[in-house]
């Protein structure tokens, strides 16, 4: 009846529309006062003390790297390179803005942030060469889930915390399946362009002009070497990036770029700290949500279950992967990281797969829940730009929803794919 009491009381409140932070706050705290299994001071002591990490702190920082440069003029730099190397070609536009999503990826961290970053520039420059404004919207909605798979990402930096795992590790093993997502997408949008008649640009590739976008955008490409050589050659945690991050976004955006000025800065700031403090109390909700259902030995059960139906670990991770994939779209990415790798971590291990592997699988899996109604965060952001419904998009990114599918699936049974660069 406790776990009834939990499950269903959230249930209703997500029915209710009510903010998932503060309905997972809620039927904490309803159950908390039905089971008196716990004190009743459960609730606040969980908000504090899981807020109380250091890697936490990449968080908020890596919002405002991504706020700063995602206003600094990155976004139309990385288009213009990606733009000169395969504009010409037979869906050119389409295939550069997946590129430029994928770029910007490296520096925001966040689905949604690159859809609206990417999205209010590209999907009228599609439009107005010609590409069906539902293809652009789906093509920028679908490419901007990439943002939590290639590093730095949020969601990785929640596994890392909440699964005890490298976050380090984490980042650098998401390169290779978040440019495999992306690639699937690119062969799709090259097929439909194809079968369209969408022609790229009449003017030819050149070394120079490659080498001109190249030099404008050097600055943008530079943000992700940063980033990962630091980790990875030891130079700084993954928290120091986010701060290193944030202080050269400011010096590219104010004084390099110079599109974004002083008086410009306290919006920034203060839409970061709005983002950040949404992502904190579902943090704070989400922990004391999970930990809760290990008081009540439910992972134990849920593990011992899954292990019953079969000895095999692919098909028990396929299990896995189908449940994230309804889970995602129900439940925001940092909130059902929080609550279910204390769950479904411990099933990985038991059948042989490595953590950063499962975290990678993870992260993927509820990556489609960006594109997936009924929450699909950005088929909604994308929906706002073009003006088209939140239905008439899922149609339109389906295709793009079964590429990810299929690379999905090839991340669970090869898992060298994640490993070969952590190894």
């Amino acid at each position: 009846m406790t776990i009834a009491v939990l499950f269903g009381s959230f249930a209703i409140f997500l029915l209710l529309t009510i903010p998932i932070g503060i309905a997972l706050g809620l039927s904490t705290l309803i159950t908390i006062l039905y089971s008196s299994s716990v004190p009743i001071d459960f609730l606040a002591r969980e908000l504090i003390t899981s807020l109380d990490s250091f890697p936490l702190l990449a968080v908020p920082f890596f919002i405002l790297a991504g706020e700063v440069m995602g206003k600094g003029g990155i976004s139309k730099r990385i288009f213009a390179f990606a733009n000169s190397l395969v504009g010409n070609k037979t869906g050119g536009f389409a295939i550069a803005t997946i590129i430029t999503c994928m770029f910007f990826a490296a520096i925001s961290g966040s689905g949604p942030a690159t859809v609206a970053a990417i999205g209010s520039v590209m999907i009228p420059a599609m439009v107005s060469n010609g590409y069906d404004k539902r293809f652009a919207a789906a093509v920028v909605a679908a490419a901007g889930s990439i943002g939590v798979i290639i590093p730095p990402s949020i969601p990785m930096i929640m596994f890392g915390v909440t699964g005890s795992t490298s976050i380090g590790d984490l980042f650098i093993a998401g390169i290779i399946p978040g440019i495999m997502v992306g690639l699937a997408m690119m062969v799709w949008a090259y097929i439909y362009s194809r079968k369209k008649g969408y022609q790229g640009i009449d003017e030819p590739t050149s070394i120079k002009k490659i080498g001109k976008t190249l030099w404008d955008a050097k600055w943008a490409m530079m943000m992700p070497v940063i980033i990962l050589g630091g980790i990875y050659s030891g130079l700084f945690t993954p928290t120091e990036s986010a701060v290193i991050a944030v202080v050269f976004g400011l010096i590219v955006s104010l004084f390099v770029y110079k599109e974004l000025s002083i008086k410009d800065l306290p919006k920034v700031f203060c839409d970061s700290a709005l983002t950040t403090g949404i992502v904190l109390i579902i943090v704070g909700t989400a922990t004391a949500f999970g930990r809760f259902l290990t008081i009540e030995q439910i992972p134990n059960k849920i593990a011992q279950a899954m292990i019953s139906v079969s000895e095999s670990p692919v098909i028990i991770m396929m299990m896995i992967a189908i449940f994230l994939l309804i889970v995602g779209c129900f439940m925001d990415t940092t909130a059902a990281i929080i609550i279910l790798t204390p769950i479904l971590l411990p099933v990985a291990l038991q059948i042989g797969y490595d953590p950063i592997h499962f975290g990678i699988i993870m992260v993927v899996n509820l990556a489609i829940g960006f594109i997936t109604p009924p929450l699909g965060v950005n088929l909604f952001v994308a929906s706002g730009i073009t003006g088209y419904s939140v239905g008439v998009l899922s149609k339109a990114v389906l295709p793009f929803l079964v590429a990810m599918l299929l690379t999905l699936i090839l991340l669970i049974l090869v898992p060298q794919i994640s490993l070969i660069l952590v190894n």
